[in-house]
C-alpha cells in the first residue's frame, strides 16, 4: 500500500496549518484546498483516502462538495463546521459525511477520528487471497450480498452505492442478525466511540441506508425499528 493521502479543505488558514502539521506528523500525505473548487479540482486529480471538508467554503461549499464527491466516491468524508445547531449535524450527515468535529476542536480527536475512519476504510478495502478466503468475505443473506473484499454491497444482484459509513452499519448489523441494539450500542460499535452526542447521528445514517436497500423505507424489511430499545437486522440467510 502506498503513503495514505488526505485532502484537508478548509478556508481558515490556521486550520489548515494545524491539521496539515498533524496529519503528516502520521506520515501521511496532505494536500490542501482554500474552497470547494479547489477541493473539487484536486479530487479529480489525485487519489484520496480521506477527505476534511469545512461546511462553509467560498464559491463551492462543503454542502455541495460534499453531495459532487458522493457520487463519485465511498471514501470517509468528515466534515468540520463552526456550527453547532442540530440541523446543520444532520445535514451534514445526511449528504454522505461519514462524521463531523465542530470548531473549534480539539486536534488530538481529529487526529484520532482520522485514524480510525482510515483503518475501518483501508482494511475492509484491502485485498484478500482468492478462493476459499475470498468466499469468507461475503456476507449472504437472501437478496441481500455484502462485498468485504470489494467494500460493496449488492441488493438482487445490483450494486448500492454507500458511503463508508453506511457500509460500516449495514455490515455490524449483518454480522449481529435479529440482535437488538439500542443507539448508544451502535454509535460505539459503528463510530468506535463510547460518547454520543445526540441520537440523530444514528437515526440520520439508518434513515439514508434504507432509503437506499430497502423496497419501502417506511416498511423496511432489512433494519427495523424496535419501539423503545433500537434497532436489529431482519434476514434469511441465504446457504446455497
Amino acid at each position: 500500500m502506498g503513503k495514505i493521502r488526505v485532502l484537508v479543505a478548509d478556508d481558515e488558514k490556521e486550520i489548515r496549518d494545524l491539521v496539515k502539521k498533524y496529519l503528516e506528523r502520521e506520515l501521511y500525505q496532505i494536500d490542501t484546498a482554500v474552497d470547494g473548487e479547489e477541493a473539487l479540482r484536486l479530487f479529480e486529480s489525485h487519489k484520496y483516502d480521506l477527505i476534511l471538508l469545512d461546511l462553509m467554503m467560498p464559491k463551492v461549499d462543503g454542502i455541495e462538495v460534499c453531495r459532487r464527491l458522493r457520487n463519485l466516491t465511498n471514501i470517509p468524508i468528515l466534515i468540520l463546521t463552526a456550527k453547532d445547531q442540530e440541523i446543520d449535524k444532520i445535514l451534514g450527515l445526511g449528504i454522505g459525511a461519514d462524521d463531523y468535529m465542530t470548531k473549534p476542536f480539539s486536534i488530538n480527536e481529529l487526529v484520532a477520528r482520522v485514524k480510525a475512519q482510515l483503518r475501518r476504510f483501508l482494511v475492509l478495502g484491502s485485498e484478500a487471497d482468492a478462493g476459499a478466503e475470498a468466499e469468507a468475505m461475503l456476507i449472504r443473506y437472501k437478496g441481500l450480498t455484502i462485498d468485504l473484499k470489494q467494500y460493496a454491497a449488492m441488493i438482487d444482484g445490483k450494486v448500492v452505492a454507500l458511503t463508508a459509513k453506511e457500509f460500516e452499519l449495514l455490515k455490524f448489523f449483518a454480522t449481529h442478525p435479529e440482535q437488538v441494539f439500542t443507539k448508544t450500542q451502535i454509535f460505539r460499535q459503528v463510530w468506535g466511540s463510547n460518547y454520543l452526542e445526540d441520537d440523530n447521528t444514528v437515526m440520520v445514517h439508518i434513515r439514508k441506508l434504507r432509503t437506499k436497500i430497502e423496497v419501502d423505507p417506511s416498511n423496511p424489511k432489512w433494519i427495523q425499528t424496535v419501539w423503545g430499545i433500537g434497532y436489529k437486522f431482519a434476514g434469511e440467510k441465504d446457504e446455497t
